[in-house]
């Protein structure tokens, strides 16, 4: 039985792929700073946090794994962290990292493994960009075994996926739709996006666990399925019994509103990608996503009018939109 270490392990990817992990017979181990855990047979928790790097290395001191799955490392010095901690001490180091990484804007829409890594518009992915630089040079100064896997807007039950939402998750949207207030699309929603539902994700992700074929390669793990913004609204709208009312604005004007979003807008949602899955499907055979944009969404929307818990209210956000509605109402955009 192979062992595995999550670090992380509880979010909407990270606990996808434990439970897929546990149940497909890894001994899975996860590590995390307990604010929560996976409580099912076969995976053992362990409370730490991975960056107090004294603290985890006393921890698994005694332990040996056959792959480290970090969903959690956002900076190099987090990386110069990994590489200390986990240098021989385990077959495979899978990094996730971010499609958000691939070239901005792009030369070419349709995005394989191959496509340049740049983007000007967001630390974040500049970030990732750093940390998969220096384990690929681990690796081949020294053989450090890494894995590289680009998610890109992937989701789970928790959480619809939407292009704007604030600071506090996407249920405000889903409020605005279910009130009839206009929902703010950056542009004219024609952007092509790539949504993947978690449990289709896992399956391409469990698949390179221990994949001798795997290390010193990068990967995207992504549906086949592309949809515009409108659409997506749209089909959100549809599933909630409502005509989802949109306020087309400019992405310019958007991050004039509030400057943090031109990473995320700019930087990633609002520019049209479709991904190229070969190289995933070459590499494990068994993967295809099968949930489609209209059945996941449904899944995931029953889930959160059902759990109150994920019916977060975000006025602060609340207000930006009014705001921005206000002046387009103003300006007569």
């Amino acid at each position: 039985m192979k062992k595995v270490l999550f670090i992380g392990g509880t979010g909407t990817i990270s606990g996808a792929c434990a439970a897929s992990a546990a149940a497909n017979g890894f001994d899975v181990t996860v590590l995390n700073r307990g604010r929560a855990s996976i409580t099912m047979p076969g995976v053992k928790n362990i409370t730490a946090d991975i960056n107090d790097e004294a603290a985890a290395a006393g921890l698994i001191k005694d332990m040996d794994f056959d792959v480290v799955a970090d969903f959690i490392a956002f900076t190099p010095e987090q990386a110069e962290r990994s590489i200390r901690l986990f240098s021989g001490r385990t077959d495979q180091y899978i990094f996730i990292s971010s499609a958000s990484v691939y070239q901005k804007p792009l030369s070419y829409s349709v995005i394989t493994e191959g496509t340049p890594l740049a983007n000007p518009y967001w630390q974040y992915a500049r970030d990732k960009i750093a940390i998969e630089e220096r384990l690929m040079r681990e690796y081949r100064n020294n053989g450090f075994p890494v894995t590289i896997v680009r998610p890109s807007h992937t989701y789970g039950d928790r959480s619809i996926p939407v292009c704007l939402h604030g600071a506090k998750g996407s249920f405000q949207v889903v409020k605005r739709i279910l009130d009839g207030k206009a929902v703010i699309v950056p542009g004219d929603g024609t952007t092509w996006w790539t949504v993947t539902h978690n449990t289709d994700f896992a399956k391409g992700f469990i698949g390179l666990m221990g994949n001798p074929h795997a290390i010193g390669e990068a990967f995207h793990i992504t549906s086949d399925e592309s949809l515009t913004w409108n659409m997506i609204y749209d089909i959100i709208g549809r599933i909630l019994g409502k005509k989802t009312v949109k306020l087309h604005v400019s992405t310019d004007m958007l991050c004039k509103f509030d400057p943090g979003w031109e990473g995320g807008l700019s930087g990633d949602k609002c520019v049209s990608v479709r991904f190229d899955n070969s190289k995933i499907k070459r590499t494990v055979p068994d993967f295809n996503a099968v949930t489609r944009f209209d059945q996941g969404a449904a899944r995931t929307l029953e889930h959160i009018l059902s759990h109150p818990e994920c019916q977060v209210p975000d006025p602060e956000f609340e207000s930006v939109c009014d705001r921005i509605v206000s002046a387009a109402e103003h300006f007569g955009i």
